[in-house]
């Protein structure tokens, strides 16, 4: 199941990496002047009209359930990049320095996945995505307050731990939702290359 479940994150991931990385060739990077709390607002929006559209049954905009999740992703990796990057960085980064910064936050969130199913058995696919969208929201509210309290907690871990946590819950919303996940190749199976030369 781990191997699987490596598999379809690894899949939603370039997904979202496909379409942000799009987005920087048309805007550069414009999310730059964003500081974080902004950052979480972006993402309240996103949570907010989730659980608004589940509990209508409706929308009346075109962008759907699963684009939203997808832009909680990203706005999440744009959280962790402006956290890792000094204060002096420039707002215009190149688009090869974006991509590697993309990279290294999915991996350590991907560590951070793989150590949390180990403890937890992937209890994630046993939730409905309801009580997901619920979970984020939950945890922006967490981050608006670390915010508000200028990052001076008692025993919070702060808000880089919120972020991967809802970036790594909005993948599992993202999982849940594809129709029919891509089956993991068979590890005697011959490449697409190998059936090839074969031809």
């Amino acid at each position: 199941m781990e191997n699987q479940t490596q598999h379809e994150y690894d899949q939603v991931i370039a997904r979202c990496r496909e379409l942000f990385l799009a987005k920087t060739h048309d805007y550069g990077t414009a999310w730059r002047i964003l500081r974080l709390p902004s950052v979480t607002d972006q993402i309240y929006i996103k949570a907010q009209r989730i659980r608004s559209i589940q509990e209508k049954g409706t929308q009346l905009v075109a962008d759907g359930v699963e684009e939203e999740f997808v832009a909680i992703v990203n706005y999440c990796v744009i959280a962790l990049m402006q956290l890792a990057l000094p204060p002096d960085a420039p707002l215009d980064l190149d688009p090869a320095a974006v991509a590697q910064a993309y990279d290294a936050q999915i991996e350590e969130n991907r560590r951070l996945l793989f150590a949390k199913n180990h403890d937890y058995g992937e209890a994630w696919r046993q939730m409905r995505i309801e009580s997901i969208t619920d979970i984020i929201l939950m945890k922006l509210h967490r981050t608006k307050q670390i915010e508000d309290l200028g990052g001076r907690t008692r025993v919070s871990e702060g808000v880089e731990a919120n972020y991967r946590d809802m970036l790594n819950y909005a993948v599992f919303v993202l999982i849940k939702m594809s129709p029919t996940p891509t089956p993991l190749p068979h590890p005697l199976a011959p490449s697409p290359s190998e059936r090839g030369n074969k031809l």
